[in-house]
């Protein structure tokens, strides 16, 4: 099946698909820990909290879009826990330490294999990652910065909701995490405006000076003086970044790492040093001088892009990306007409793990499937 007839299945169709699925099988087969989850196996909790997504009391007022999100967030919450479940030699008790971390990466896998789209599929794969976080709000240091934070990654109703039915969906009461926990949360982002919305941050720049800096006052509005904009392209290779700066921003200088590999001859599989030494050295003189320009490399890791952003923010630049991913099949033949195409197991690896930005990250954002930008 493939994600257009997924969405138009019934529960009980889906479910059947996702049996005769091997992660699912290696759900079936993974156990768990009976003080956490006495009914059993992995598979059969997930059962258990699609059953209870349908009895909520606010499942018939939620949109088409809103119940595939759910059902797909409660397919893949613990997707991953077969791949790090370990059992404790000495206590016997059973743990999945970074479960949702790891789980995030596997559903974005397979919901991209399925031909989902792109906003659809980043609600999903966010949704798994955090979808254990509002029971743990009260752990926090500041349970108001958690609500806020969340709110400009995932719908924190949706995320509420699921998380209901994740506690009822185990075998008895008792083994039920306490739903006091849960409107704790839903009070918290009520109270902060971000339950059915992103906080309302007084500009982009506060936004973006909150996350980035981990300024404490939410209300703090921070003065606004750029000394030049730069857009991040961010994208796997094949994906076009090239063509969507020259049809959108064709007046920006742009500094590529693709262009400076090809002026020092050196390969892509080569150390990169040389040529990450040259491109820093190159978007400082763009800074320095307060000129705008894009910065176009793969980018397709946080981690990765954080070192270049930290640099732009140094230098006090407005900060745009810009992620494209089109349909796969549509990026590997894109890549295959390149001058210099990119082996297509590389291209896979990359895939795999691949972390498209999020609002966190810069002042402005535009993820683009090639159809429409968000």
């Amino acid at each position: 099946m493939n994600w257009k007839q997924l969405q138009e299945s019934s529960l009980d169709d889906i479910t059947a698909w996702a049996e005769t699925q091997a992660w699912c099988q290696a759900m079936a087969d993974c156990v768990q820990d009976a003080g956490w989850h006495s009914e059993g196996d992995v598979w059969t909790h997930t059962k258990m909290v699609l059953e209870q997504l349908l009895d909520l009391d606010e499942w018939p007022s939620l949109s088409s879009h809103e119940q595939t999100i759910l059902v797909f967030t409660a397919i893949f919450h613990d997707v991953a826990k077969p791949l790090t479940t370990e059992i404790d030699p000495e206590s016997g008790r059973v743990r999945s330490p970074k479960h949702a971390v790891k789980g995030e990466h596997v559903a974005r896998n397979i919901l991209r294999d399925l031909g989902c789209d792109l906003a659809t599929r980043e609600q999903i794969a966010r949704m798994v990652r955090y979808h254990g976080r509002p029971v743990f709000l009260l752990e926090r240091d500041e349970p108001t910065h958690e609500v806020v934070r969340l709110s400009w990654l995932v719908d924190n109703r949706l995320l509420y909701l699921f998380a209901l039915a994740d506690t009822r969906g185990r075998d008895t009461e008792s083994m039920a995490r306490p739903e006091e926990k849960l409107h704790f949360w839903k009070l918290m982002a009520e109270e902060a405006n971000c339950y059915d919305q992103p906080y309302p941050f007084a500009t982009d720049h506060a936004r973006f000076t909150f996350f980035q800096q981990g300024e404490s006052n939410l209300q703090y509005v921070p003065h606004e003086n750029f000394s030049c904009t730069v857009m991040l392209m961010a994208g796997l290779p094949g994906s076009g970044k090239d063509t969507w700066l020259s049809r959108n921003r064709s007046e920006l200088p742009v500094v590529s790492l693709d262009e400076i590999r090809g002026e020092l001859g050196v390969d892509p599989t080569d150390n990169q040093g040389q040529v990450a030494q040259t491109a820093r050295e190159r978007c400082r003189e763009f800074l320095r001088s307060g000129t705008s320009f894009a910065f176009n490399a793969t980018n397709t890791m946080r981690q990765t892009r954080r070192r270049w952003l930290d640099l732009f923010a140094d230098y006090n630049a407005s900060i745009e990306i810009v992620y494209l991913e089109p349909p796969y099949e549509t990026l590997l033949r894109q890549n295959r007409a390149r001058t210099k195409s990119v082996p297509e197991g590389v291209i896979h690896k990359l895939a795999e793990k691949c972390e498209p930005p999020t609002w966190l990250e810069c002042h402005r954002l535009v993820l683009s499937d090639g159809k429409t930008d968000r």
